[in-house]
């Protein structure tokens, strides 16, 4: 049996060093845990509508399965907890 998907929205901008990093993070835990990653723009209509309704100060923002994760440097070891949390299965992973 394997595991849903977890959907991941990022809100990203250009010339952003901690989206860049958040692409890297993201690209390691997506080998340990099944990820749907949809990215957005923070300069888009809707992502600035998403920025402002979950209060996004900067990019990159995070959502997991549409809740507000967090934003700016995004730490692979909350996000790795947090996916370990929602699938209740143990995962090999970097911290």
């Amino acid at each position: 049996m394997t595991a849903a998907a977890t959907r991941l929205t990022l809100l990203t901008q250009e010339n952003c060093v901690l989206c860049d990093q958040a692409k890297h993070v993201l690209a390691r835990v997506a080998g340990d845990f099944p990820l749907v990653v949809e990215e957005i723009d923070l300069g888009s209509e809707q992502g600035r509508r998403l920025a402002q309704r979950a209060g996004v100060m900067f990019a990159p923002g995070i959502f997991v399965d549409d809740q507000m994760f967090g934003f700016g440097r995004l730490s692979e070891k909350k996000l790795r907890r947090a996916l370990q949390r929602r699938s209740g299965v143990a995962a090999a992973g970097r911290s």
